[in-house]
């Protein structure tokens, strides 16, 4: 053992003290509260006043973001950094610095040979539940209800069972950045069924992933009934090689995705040689925005299968549809797609060499949307076309105006945009939900963030250090941050991502110079009700000027996305319960003047019945958001 020499260790303590001394009386407010000078909270209110010079007081709510390191960790992380060592102490690091960061599950190989009954459970790691079982039922009521961050792994979860049935029910509702695997769920299980029901409603990011899910079954059912309805954005659902050898194994979508947000199903490989199989989406994607599926090699080589799509993503606003070798090498394929992608705004359909190397094939489409490409698309004899909506012969009921938008899109939240005329004292007004949905994290120092990648071309380096596996959640979580980051700037926008604090003070005064203010709403009393505007004021005089908005990005620590914005107006308003005329909140509201470069098909077009450049639009700040303006006295 490898003993210290005490004068040494005396000076290693006397370090350790100063760094977490208390320091009452530093001056200048440079240490918030009497803390250490060696904090991050110090360290930037130390930066604050270097780079902003105003007369206004520091705001609580910026600095509140600091990450909450004491000296010694920031110390002891900020060498993990340099070293490139980070990922030996991510459990440490990511609870310490208060980052968003999965629990890793580990593998198990124990058995369990009885039914199982899971209620108010969450985080777990099924692995071999109810294999080789015969009979028996599993059940998964209120699983993970209201969970923040569930992360739930299924593997050989029913394997060469006989008869053997999974409920999940009610499972994840409402929950926050959902990650459930399902790999070689039922494979090689004999009947039984599987019903997924109230799966995932209202969560906010899900990222659920089927593998090999009932390969080689036999006449085992799947039944996903209200599955991720209302859900919010995410990378959605991907199946693959699902149902692969399958015999006689009926699947039934229904209601799937309804109601949803930006949700994506990627279906590589379903169905692959399987034997009569009987696949039905019904409602699916029904009334959502933006939804967008991927078949790719979807019944490839099956035999004898029957694919129905019913009122498969009608009412949505846009979506997206691929088939690429959809039924490919298949033999007496029957598929028909009924009220097939009738959305209120035109989506975009493409079937490439749909139906390539088949044999007997039967195609139906009957009321089909527009702006459907069909390339290479095999064995035309076979096809069946009735009530085809093309572009050029959109009927009347496909056209879109300005009523029947606001009144059928419904997930357009009412109050998320509204007209400058709104914003005068005694409105009264619905307020959207902008509550906070994010994980809670903070911003990193300096000393330690800029010692990690930050770029698509380092997602390997990422990955290991966050502890992300090949197509998990964590993994698209970074790379889509990654990818906005990266994205190239719209016409008249500046931006930046920023993961310190320092960064974004350093951001923002380079476009507004070194008097400026940062301002949010101050909480979120009002939300999805509705409110009356009480006193209200316009920065800058109410004048047209520019800002520096910031919204939040999803990332294992505290990203923003910042840009500039040219040509708005910022007002603050005194916010009021409209029965009692209390105030309840202060609100941040800013206008953008000039929407001219905004994609027609942008949420407050739809929301107020407009167009890009035709009107102004405006919303509030929301909870955790900001916006910095030119300071006033």
């Amino acid at each position: 053992m490898h003993i210290l020499h005490p004068i040494t260790l005396l000076l290693s303590l006397s370090f350790v003290s100063l760094l977490n001394v208390n320091y009452a009386a530093v001056g200048s407010g440079d240490s918030p509260n009497g803390e250490s000078p060696f904090t991050p909270k110090a360290s930037l209110v130390r930066y604050w006043n270097k780079e902003i010079h105003t007369v206004l007081p520091k705001s609580g709510f910026f600095i509140s973001k600091a990450s909450p390191l004491s000296p010694v960790d920031l110390a002891t992380f900020a060498k993990l950094a340099s070293q490139n060592a980070l990922s030996a102490q991510l459990p440490a690091f990511c609870s310490s610095a208060k980052l968003f960061c999965f629990p890793d599950l580990s593998p198990s190989l124990e058995k369990h040979d009885h039914d199982s009954h899971f209620a108010i459970y969450n985080n777990k790691n099924f692995t071999n539940y109810g294999t080789d079982r015969a009979g028996g039922a599993d059940s998964f009521k209120n699983y993970s209800d209201g969970d923040n961050i569930p992360v739930d792994s299924f593997r050989r979860y029913g394997r060469d069972a006989a008869g053997h049935g999974e409920t999940f029910s009610n499972y994840a509702p409402e929950s926050n950045v959902v990650d459930q695997s399902f790999n070689t769920y039922g494979a090689g299980a004999t009947g039984g069924t599987g019903e997924f029901k109230g799966y995932n409603v209202e969560v906010n990011n899900p990222n659920l992933r089927f593998a090999s899910y009932s390969d080689s079954a036999n006449g085992k059912a799947q039944k996903f009934s209200t599955y991720t309805e209302n859900a919010n954005a995410g990378p959605g659902q991907a199946f693959t090689s699902y149902g692969k050898n399958g015999n006689g194994a009926p699947n039934d979508f229904s209601g799937y995705g309804t109601g949803s947000n930006v949700i994506g199903s990627d279906f590589t490989n379903y169905g692959e040689t399987a034997n009569g199989a009987n696949d039905t989406f019904k409602s699916y994607g029904f009334d959502g925005n933006v939804p967008q599926n991927n078949f790719m090699s979807y019944g490839d080589g099956g035999n004898a299968g029957v694919d129905s799509f019913a009122t498969y993503r009608e009412k949505s606003n846009v979506g997206d549809d691929s088939f690429q070798s959809y039924a490919k090498n298949s033999n007496a394929e029957k598929a028909n797609f009924a009220n097939y992608g009738k959305s209120f705004n035109e989506g975009t359909d493409k079937f490439s060499g749909y139906g390539n190397g088949a044999m007997g094939q039967q195609i139906g489409f009957k009321i089909y949307g527009v702006n459907t490409t069909f390339k290479d698309y095999a064995n035309k004899k076979s096809v069946t076309f009735a009530g085809y909506t093309s572009a050029s012969t959109a009927d009347a009921s496909m056209k879109v105006t300005s009523d029947s938008v606001v009144k059928n899109n419904k997930w357009i939240e009412p109050g998320k945009f509204f007209r400058e005329s709104m914003l005068k004292k005694g409105s009264v007004m619905p307020m959207p939900d902008i509550r906070d949905k994010m994980p809670k994290r903070s911003f990193l120092p300096r000393s330690i963030i800029s010692k990690l990648p930050f770029s698509t071309s380092k997602i390997d380096q990422l990955k290991e250090i966050f502890h992300a596996s090949d197509n998990s959640s964590m993994e698209r979580i970074i790379l889509d941050a990654l990818d906005e980051c990266e994205r190239s700037p719209s016409p008249g926008e500046t931006k930046r991502c920023v993961g310190s604090a320092e960064d974004m003070i350093d951001f923002a005064t380079s476009v507004l110079g070194r008097n400026v203010a940062v301002r949010t709403t101050d909480n979120v009393n009002g939300s999805k009700k509705n409110i009356m505007i009480g006193s209200i004021k316009g920065i800058n005089g109410g004048r047209v000027t520019r800002s520096v908005s910031c919204h939040q990005s999803l990332y294992p620590y505290l990203l923003y996305y910042c840009h500039s914005v040219p040509k708005v107006r910022v007002y603050e308003a005194d916010l009021l319960d409209p029965n009692s005329k209390a105030t309840i909140n202060h609100g941040v509201a800013i206008c953008h003047l000039d929407t001219s470069s905004w994609s027609p098909t942008h949420g407050s077009f739809l929301a107020l019945g407009s167009g890009p450049g035709r009107i102004e639009v405006c919303h509030w700040i929301f909870e955790n958001d900001m916006t910095w303006t030119i300071a006033e006295a």
